[in-house]
């Protein structure tokens, strides 16, 4: 069996797409990762903020399973982890599958807590250009699969790095699917 684990962790404090690897990450409860664009109480991604800057920030932190990077679809793009902007690359969790409101334990205190599937945007084709339809896919029901990981907000703060165990806390029942937020 597999364990779910953190590969990798990543962290800019400016809004480029890509994020640079670090040795670790600080969460902080409410807020996000410690020094990064998108820490805040309040929306900090630039589009979130032109519609309303007092809302709340459900996106304070980003996950990407690094299986996506073996998807052959997304394969010959060469992706490493924090190239999508993830601040969190895991392994051994399907994170696209997880609840609404699913906890997850990351290092010896941190908790997450999964808002949302991220929404890929079309900065990404200027990244890698025809990545965006990568990472897109149809159910079969003809519903849109998103591919590029999950949004979370940060419920307990605390240290992260490549290598941390994430152990899994689902929400009670009745389970609410992802979507975007």
């Amino acid at each position: 069996m597999i364990e779910a684990r953190v590969i990798a962790v990543a962290a800019d404090d400016s809004h480029a797409f890509s994020k640079p690897l670090r040795p670790s990450i600080r969460l902080l409860a409410g807020r996000g990762v410690e020094g990064d664009a998108h820490c805040g109480e309040t929306v900090q991604h630039r589009s979130r903020v032109a519609v309303d800057p007092s809302a709340p920030n459900l996106r304070q932190i980003h996950l990407i399973p690094a299986e996506l990077f073996d998807d052959p679809l997304v394969r010959p793009f060469a992706l490493a982890p924090g190239d999508l902007g993830e601040n969190v690359t895991t392994t051994g969790l399907d994170l696209l599958a997880l609840p609404r409101g699913t906890r997850l334990r990351l290092g010896a205190t941190a908790v997450i807590e999964v808002t949302s599937l991220r929404n890929p945007c079309a900065q990404i084709d200027a990244f890698r250009p025809g990545l965006h339809a990568a990472v897109l896919g149809r159910a079969a029901d003809g519903g849109l699969i998103r591919k590029a990981g999950v949004m979370a907000i940060v419920r307990v703060g605390g240290e992260v790095a490549a290598g941390d165990e994430i152990v899994v806390e689902p929400p009670p029942q009745p389970w609410a699917k992802l979507e975007r937020v």
